[in-house]
């Protein structure tokens, strides 16, 4: 069972910030597009970013400027950088691993509520 560990989510005011982290087995995490996605209530699940091996980068439109994706090898964990959050931003942040082959893994998500 190929296990991804999301952590950092919160409840934060608009206009502030969190740091979102997901580990992955590192045997993964080398062959795999990493990405964040997230569920609000009553919306489909969205693709929020995604960053490849070569850290080639791609964003929702309404995350970039805000958002930032990141992956450190070192450690198997991708993070998502999120400022200027807002009310739309709420949600479960489920982070995503995509394997050279298309063999796709998903964490549990984290939540992140956003007052207004």
């Amino acid at each position: 069972q190929v296990q991804l560990v999301e952590s950092g989510g919160g409840l934060v005011q608009a206009g502030g910030s969190l740091r979102l982290s997901c580990v992955a087995p590192r045997n993964i995490f080398t062959l795999s597009t990493m990405g964040w996605y997230r569920q609000a209530p009553g919306k489909q699940r969205e693709l929020v970013a995604l960053i490849t091996r070569g850290d080639t980068t791609n964003y929702a439109d309404s995350v970039k400027g805000r958002f930032t994706i990141s992956r450190d090898n070192a450690k198997s964990t991708v993070y998502l950088q999120m400022s200027s959050l807002k009310p739309d931003d709420t949600g479960l942040y489920i982070c995503y691993a995509r394997l050279y082959n298309g063999v796709v893994y998903w964490g549990q998500g984290t939540q992140v509520t956003v007052s207004s």
